[in-house]
């Protein structure tokens, strides 16, 4: 027996332990001091009320013999993947039932879609960037390159032809950033990809922050990205799934064999949905469920306008939250990440996330997220208007 040595190239996962550890410290050392958490990317809103009357309903058909569902398709009930369909239909994107994959997840099946690829293929991924890009594939001992997402290229970085890559990974709306790429930059990332015969893994988990008719939301409003991308998108931030878990692929029959190797891989190794989820899933696309679900991700857009309306009185540059949940703010004086996250924690007890814990090109820089409270996010805004104002 011989273990997985691409194991050990692993970097030691510290930055959400290590953020657990100085909150645990501080809080044993400070009990009566109120903590703001400001750095998780979980959603803090309920499901909505359609979501919830439709799992209802397919509980109680479970509990009838004429009902009963036992192991469904492993890509998904033809009823959910019709709802994305038409999704897709409203963004002029025409998708065919057998190209959309219903799964647990974007993050799964990020890293379940490098089963279809060789282990020799060469990997891009931008800097600062989703840490799952990154360990999948030094998991399975790929080379991985990088592109500088910084300051100067407002954290979208275009393609560069003195790098050749086989897999290209593009988050948009990104975490950690919240930038936002628009057609021109996103059409330019599918030229380079079919130039050099390479694929893109289109990470769309944010799409429904994103407001703007110019804006695509999907990777195969560019022309020419289905014959060289794949689009994963989630139901936890658009509509809460963080816990229920639900989300989808698309596989452009367009990619050739791909299509029918992920539909092999998962039917192989994956069971699928329960129906009970996909049912609250298929809600999602109701009129009563899109009300509801707008709803909420106004709350959290409002969030981020307070955060970004307060980075901008105290006169701290950011990047981000117009078209998503994450505010990625430039540490004040000089500080570190690290430095930044001790100052908030010690002085007004906000917790945020370092941005070096994304890559080097995050130094310097923090993540807040607008998926708290609206009460809690008011107060640890009025917190840091004070602390920066010295009031």
């Amino acid at each position: 027996m011989n273990l997985n040595k691409n194991y050990f190239e692993l970097k030691e996962s510290y930055l959400f332990s290590t953020i657990a550890k100085k909150v645990n410290e501080f809080t044993l050392k400070n009990p009566d001091k109120k903590i703001i958490r400001l750095g998780i990317g979980d959603v803090t809103l309920p499901l909505c009320k359609a979501v919830i009357d439709a799992m209802h309903k397919a509980v109680d058909e479970m509990s009838v013999q004429t009902t009963f569902r036992g192991y469904g398709p492993e890509q998904g009930y033809e009823f959910l993947k019709h709802a994305v369909k038409n999704y897709y239909a409203e963004k002029s994107v025409a998708l065919e039932d057998d190209e959309i994959f219903i799964s647990d997840g974007a993050k799964s099946d990020l890293g379940n879609i490098l089963d279809l690829f060789d282990k020799n293929n060469t990997v891009l991924v931008p800097d600062p960037v989703y840490p799952v890009y990154v360990d999948t594939n030094v998991m399975d001992g790929r080379k991985i390159v990088y592109i500088n997402a910084n300051e100067e290229n407002n954290f979208l970085p275009l393609p560069d032809n003195s790098i050749n890559a086989d897999i290209i990974y593009i988050c948009s709306p990104n975490n950690p950033t919240g930038a936002v790429y628009a057609k021109e930059g996103l059409k330019s990332w599918v030229d380079y990809a079919l130039r050099n015969n390479a694929i893109i893994l289109f990470d769309a988990a944010y799409e429904a922050f994103i407001t703007a008719e110019e804006l695509p939301r999907s990777i195969y409003q560019i022309d020419g990205a289905k014959n060289c991308a794949i689009e994963f998108c989630s139901f936890s931030k658009t509509a809460g799934f963080t816990g229920t878990r639900c989300g989808y692929t698309v596989v452009p029959k367009n990619l050739g064999k791909l299509n029918k190797m992920w539909l092999r891989r998962q039917t192989t190794k994956f069971n699928g949905v329960p129906y009970i989820v996909q049912r609250g899933a298929e809600a999602v696309f109701s009129k009563e469920g899109r009300k509801e679900i707008q709803e909420n991700l106004s709350y959290y857009r409002e969030n981020a306008k307070i955060i970004a309306s307060t980075l901008n009185e105290c006169g701290i540059k950011f990047f981000g939250g117009e078209f998503s949940p994450y505010i990625w703010l430039k540490c004040p004086n000089c500080m570190s990440s690290w430095e930044f996250f001790d100052y908030l924690l010690s002085n007004i007890q906000v917790v945020g996330t370092p941005g070096e814990g994304f890559g080097k090109n995050g130094e310097g820089f923090f993540r807040l997220t607008s998926f708290g409270s609206k009460e809690n996010t008011q107060e640890a805004m009025r917190r840091l208007k004070n602390l920066i104002s010295g009031s």
